[in-house]
């Protein structure tokens, strides 16, 4: 006979549930905690990832080293995004007359905001925030 009164339910299976209800809910909080473009790529702080040079206005580079697409939407802005669409995970291209294409399903992105212009990707691409050093772009 169970000790659970007959609801075929025990402690064990009640405790766990709401151990792994915890940690999902723990996981959602940490991943929503950064606000855009806070984003950090492990051990490139401070690196450079592109030239000036090699990033035109209106288009960009990119760099497959870090999985990442640096743009300049316009004269001397220079933008990074993480280089996965987000429908699939197919890589962008770089960006021309400011659009970045998946050459999967044609979603396209905004090189400025990576927003998403153009389905079936929904969302936008993960953004970084960079700076010019010189004539490097580093991630900051």
């Amino acid at each position: 006979m169970s000790m659970n009164g007959g609801s075929g339910i025990d402690r064990r299976r009640v405790l766990g549930a709401a151990g792994v209800a915890a940690c999902g809910v723990a996981a959602l909080a940490a991943c929503g905690g950064e606000a855009a473009g806070d984003r950090k790529v492990p051990g490139i702080q401070g690196k450079v990832i592109a030239k000036t040079a090699d990033v035109p206005v209106g288009g960009g580079t990119v760099v497959k080293k870090y999985k990442m697409v640096v743009t300049q939407p316009s004269e001397g802005v220079y933008k990074a995004f993480g280089a996965s669409c987000p429908h699939r995970g197919c890589a962008v291209s770089p960006p021309k007359d400011n659009v970045m294409v998946c050459p999967c399903h044609g979603s396209e992105f905004d090189a400025d905001t990576g927003e998403a212009t153009k389905g079936p990707a929904t969302g936008r691409l993960i953004p970084y925030q960079v700076k010019v050093e010189g004539d490097g772009i580093v991630v900051v």
